[in-house]
């Protein structure tokens, strides 16, 4: 899922000019900045994206502070902010310290700091070091790797049935005690009760993401819980 030592990198002192180019050369929203020599000492210092680049000079579109607010923020504040929108040097405008992840960072809390930062690309660092680079592209990529397999996954009525119940118990909606789960050849029967027809939804895209699944066949009874009438 990492994209490796190939990944395109861009160093502080270079030009926003150079950085553009590349983006869009290479079609992506950010680099990772870097210093050091070879690959394997390529310290990350920062990354420069998209967003880096859209309060400028040459565009006309620098932040206007109202003057109660300039006095608020302080000369240092709007000094700063002027020094982004003309400076043409990557180490001015870049983001730093850069946000990044380790190999070891699970793969769920990636996409959370993704989600909760609005970014959609990670810098991998070892130490300090810059080894890759993981990109929400790489993560549709293993999506679409991972939903093949489950195309072609084989597996016995029982062990469908055991993963499914397994995965039900662990959903606070989905407790087995008011239905059935049986297994023949790869289909699914489901029987029984439910109090919210958003369950019935829920637990066929259960029973649909077991490995093995051929079909589902759905008898689970809707009751209305203010009526005690069953749909």
């Amino acid at each position: 899922m990492v994209e490796g030592p190939n990944v395109v990198t861009i160093r502080a002192d270079d030009s926003i000019y150079t950085a553009i180019r590349l983006m869009l050369k290479k079609g992506i929203s950010g680099l990772p900045v870097v210093e050091g020599g070879p690959l394997e000492t390529r310290r990350l210092v920062g990354v420069v994206t998209e967003g880096d680049l859209l309060r400028r000079r040459e565009t006309n579109t620098m932040p206007r502070w109202p003057r109660w607010l300039e006095f608020l923020a302080g000369p240092g504040k709007l000094a700063e902010e002027y020094v982004r929108g003309n400076s043409r040097k990557i180490g001015d405008i870049m983001t730093a310290p850069a946000i990044s992840v380790t190999e070891d960072t699970p793969i769920e809390d990636i996409v959370e700091l993704m989600e909760q930062r609005h970014i959609k690309r990670v810098p991998v660092v070892r130490g300090e070091t810059l080894i890759g680079i993981i990109t929400r592209t790489n993560m549709l990529r293993a999506l679409v790797r991972e939903a093949g397999k489950m195309m072609v996954a084989t597996a016995s009525d029982a062990e469908i049935k055991e993963r499914l119940l397994s995965e039900l118990k662990k959903q606070s909606w989905g407790s087995p005690a008011r239905f059935d789960v049986n297994v023949k050849e790869g289909i699914v029967e489901l029987t029984g009760t439910i109090m919210d027809d958003r369950q019935r939804s829920a637990i066929v895209v259960a029973a649909e993401n077991v490995p093995g699944v051929r079909a589902i066949d759905d008898h689970m009874v809707l009751i209305e819980l203010a009526a005690g009438v069953a749909i």
